[in-house]
């Protein structure tokens, strides 16, 4: 018999508020154990919660960018349960009265994963276990999330990867979080139940908690529907439970039992106010919101003529993309500036941080100098490749690079004369040529190049070769 992957996400994403959720604590990434958080945080009793309202706004506008409902009236809810990491025993979340409802991410092969609910309530503290010992840090405790849950709409590890990866960069782009997985602002718990291929009925889930990488999500997926199968196969019964991942032994093993919201004894918390957000400031924000990857995506594509690929390479990050936006300013040919960002400059920020960030020393203005100098014809566009890296080296115009000799190009006569200088100084190359070796007419070409220094135009000189050979 043939089985079909069910599978919905829970994504937590922390947002990028100064402070926390309730109180004016640091929302600071690290720091010493404990440092970072106060009596309304940790919850001592007398304390009272005070809700931070940029997280309110940072959450509309997730909601308004996965294409969801914004509710008038939200409230905040209780959420009871007894663990280390939960000082007082509950933590604040939203139940039956969400910020934002009935949205969804679309994916490449046309398919919407539907977004049930997005939330807002605070993480929990972090438990740390050395020397047979367990410790537990509080500096994480009150720091504002959202909760982003899917219908179970998944059929494949490869739909999660692309729905972790686009909504990691819509969040990104709107500038709500970081979304460093790797730090635990992004985590995803994945519900994953099988069922014979057909067939409408859902399986018994299980649930893998706090996965922070995209490629562990996609392995401990591909491993749980291969364990659920086996179990069933085998005549054995799916278990609901609460299950963690181990990367190094690639397999996924019992937390604890899987509860049932009724399990929390949701109720409304006493301390805090009825959220309500009108249609008018729910405009206002929307008109906020940037333009996102994929309109940004399709744009490029259409407007400018750039190849699908890089257009993923170069909205994948909205710094580098607010970049190439500004480089291409009265440029005739977007895709020279394109050329330059996704080789010369990529290769100087390799890491995914560093996209993020993209601060390199030239900046755009500088860019657009350069690309406006091979348009005019001034400079070819190796020498600008040249040029680009002395720029990047030292942040510093193109002009410092380029003198009067160096402008212009080469006139005809200069050209011939250097093409039959590499020929007769490259005799081999040019046999090599002659018998149908196509890649020997390279040789003569650097010759050229060097020759000139740069300036020469490489079709040019191609075409001088070829004529000059015979």
């Amino acid at each position: 018999m043939k089985y079909e992957l069910v599978a919905g996400f829970e994504t937590h994403v922390e947002l990028s508020t100064k402070t926390k959720i309730f109180c004016g604590c640091t929302t600071a990434f690290g720091g010493d154990p404990n440092t970072h958080c106060c009596p309304i945080c940790i919850g001592l009793p007398g304390t009272l919660p005070k809700l931070n309202r940029q997280v309110v706004k940072y959450a509309i506008m997730a909601g308004l960018a996965t294409n969801c409902e914004i509710a008038e009236v939200a409230k905040m809810d209780r959420k009871n349960y007894c663990y280390p990491d939960l000082s007082k025993a509950y933590q604040i979340s939203e139940y039956d009265k969400p910020l934002c409802e009935h949205g969804f991410i679309q994916l490449s092969n046309g398919r919407k994963i539907r977004i049930l609910r997005i939330h807002i309530e605070e993480d929990a503290g972090k438990l740390i276990h050395a020397h047979g010992d367990t410790y537990v840090d509080y500096n994480r405790g009150g720091v504002p999330l959202i909760e982003i849950v899917t219908e179970p709409d998944f059929r494949s590890a490869d739909e999660a990867r692309e729905y972790v990866e686009k909504l990691q960069q819509i969040m990104r782009y709107i500038g709500v979080s970081d979304c460093r997985m790797q730090e635990g602002s992004m985590r995803c718990d994945v519900n994953i139940s099988v069922r014979p291929e057909g067939s409408e009925k859902l399986g018994t889930r299980t649930e893998i908690k706090n996965m922070n990488s995209i490629n562990n999500i996609v392995k401990a997926m591909e491993y749980e529907f291969e364990r659920q199968v086996d179990v069933i196969e085998n005549g054995g019964k799916v278990i609901q439970e609460t299950l963690r991942y181990d990367d190094a032994t690639n397999t996924t093993s019992s937390m604890r039992g899987k509860e049932d919201a009724n399990d929390y004894r949701y109720f409304r918390d006493p301390d805090l106010v009825t959220i309500l957000t009108s249609r008018e400031e729910v405009e206002e924000i929307r008109s906020m919101l940037p333009e996102l990857p994929e309109k940004k995506q399709e744009r490029y594509i259409d407007e400018y003529g750039i190849p699908e690929k890089d257009a993923q390479l170069l909205t994948k990050y909205r710094k580098v993309s607010e970049y190439f936006d500004e480089a291409i300013k009265d440029i005739k040919n977007p895709k020279t500036v394109s050329n330059f960002i996704i080789g010369s400059i990529f290769r100087r920020v390799e890491t995914e941080k560093d996209k993020e960030e993209f601060a390199v020393a030239t900046s755009p203005k500088q860019l657009n100098q350069l690309v406006k100098m091979i348009e005019d014809k001034k400079i070819q566009n190796n020498l600008a490749k040249k040029t680009l890296e002395q720029m990047l080296d030292t942040g510093k115009d193109c002009t410092a690079f380029i003198d009067e000799s160096d402008l212009g190009g080469i006139d005809d006569s200069a050209l011939t004369s250097m093409c039959q200088s590499a020929i007769d100084s490259n005799p081999n190359a040019v046999a090599d040529f002659k018998s149908g070796k196509e890649k020997a007419l390279m040789a003569l070409l650097g010759n050229v190049m060097k020759q000139s220094r740069g300036k020469a135009d490489a079709q040019s000189v191609k075409a001088k070769l070829i004529e000059l050979i015979g």
